[in-house]
């Protein structure tokens, strides 16, 4: 269809043309005393031929008047593409780790005076990452001064060099400017779980990790050994205080209490004399925790041997011997327990058992005890020797 057009287009301009080509007319001037007279075909020659003098004229003085603009514009396009080079290349020695490099090359970008807050910031996180707290505040300063759009990030970046400086606090009152810019995200959140750790905070800690858990932002064993290691912490610093121990446990929600936590938190109560209360903490882990622990179990009969009526506890520590009748360490505390009740025979049995099974010292001074306490000196002199050569 458009070749149809142009095939017509060509065949009216030919017409056109022969017609004027048999045109016997004339344009007539007359400005007195004069008169000049032209054929139609050369006045319309002579006026085509005029009117692209005049463009042309035209055109190229709009072109002389607007070189300098032109120059211009050419000067501030150079200049950005140098700077958005320079900035890429900051970026790409960023991102791989030469710092010093990176730092040097954003300063380059910085002073050409295009993307001054971006190159800012790169230099900013250049130098956080080499340790440079002062030149890290420089930079954060001016990429603050430079671009109201990266607020967010230079919060960021300031929050993570005041953790990295030990400035715990100013870096949560840095997170606290951002969540009232925008909230928190997930990136956020996890320096703020760092500046609580640098605090001591162990309850924002332990809410902190059950939240990055919740949205994704963090693996779930990670998160479980936060939480482990913020207990922990939590009940160390609440030592000596066994009512305060017990209540904080209390509390505790049922997947958090870990064998680790609770092997910790028992051998806190020990220490403040509540022994009672240490076995059954235990009891209840042993009995509800899918893996087997022996920690947990050699710590229970510890504990056990130390009560005045360790009864319940023997028969208690006997049913799980039938699910774990070669347990070295059950069979050890089942010793120490009989002892304890000066039921000799089934002392001496268990310790038997638990020594053909994994010889330790501790059995081998448990036995010991057990024959001094029947008089038979050459079996507890035996039995001392041998936990000695365990030593060695």
């Amino acid at each position: 269809m458009r070749g149809l057009f142009w095939l017509l287009t060509l065949f009216a301009l030919a017409v056109a043309a022969a017609l004027l080509a048999h045109n016997e007319g004339f344009v007539l001037f007359i400005l007195p005393p004069w008169r000049m007279e032209l054929a139609f075909n050369l006045f319309l020659l002579f006026t085509l031929l005029a009117f692209l003098l005049l463009y042309g004229a035209a055109r190229s003085l709009k072109f002389s008047l607007s070189l300098s603009k032109r120059a211009h514009a050419f000067r501030t396009r150079r200049e950005e593409n140098a700077a958005v080079a320079a900035v890429e290349e900051a970026l790409r020695l960023l991102f791989a780790g030469r710092y010093g490099h990176a730092l040097r090359a954003a300063e380059h970008a910085w002073e050409a005076k295009r993307l001054s807050g971006t190159a800012a910031l790169i230099a900013a996180r250049a130098a956080q990452r080499m340790r440079e707290y002062e030149k890290t505040l420089l930079w954060l300063s001016r990429a603050r001064m430079a671009d109201d759009r990266i607020e967010t990030a230079v919060s960021m970046v300031s929050a993570e060099a005041a953790i990295d400086a030990g400035d715990y606090p100013g870096a949560l009152k840095c997170l606290s400017d951002l969540q009232k810019q925008e909230g928190l995200h997930i990136a956020a959140l996890r320096l703020e779980l760092r500046a609580r750790q640098g605090t001591g905070d162990m309850e924002a800690v332990i809410k902190l990790a059950r939240q990055l858990e919740k949205r994704g932002g963090m693996p779930r064993d990670v998160a479980q050994e936060i939480r482990r290691k913020a207990h922990q912490e939590s009940l160390r610093q609440s030592e000596g205080d066994a009512l305060r121990q017990l209540q904080y446990l209390r509390r505790l929600p049922e997947q958090e209490k870990t064998p680790r936590l609770i092997l910790t938190a028992a051998r806190a109560l020990a220490r403040a004399e509540e022994i009672t209360e240490a076995a059954n903490l235990l009891e209840e882990m042993i009995e509800n925790s899918p893996e087997w622990w022996p920690e947990l179990i050699t710590l229970y009969g510890q504990l056990a041997a130390r009560e005045a009526t360790p009864v319940a506890r023997i028969a208690r520590a006997e049913s799980w011997l039938r699910a774990h009748p070669q347990d070295s360490a059950l069979l050890l505390a089942l010793g120490k327990m009989c002892e304890r009740q000066k039921l000799w025979g089934k002392a001496r049995s268990y310790l038997d058992a638990s020594l053909s099974i994994a010889p330790c010292r501790a059995a081998y001074l448990a036995l010991a005890r057990l024959s001094d306490s029947l008089n038979d000196k050459e079996a507890a002199n035996r039995a001392y020797r041998l936990a000695a050569e365990q030593d060695e």
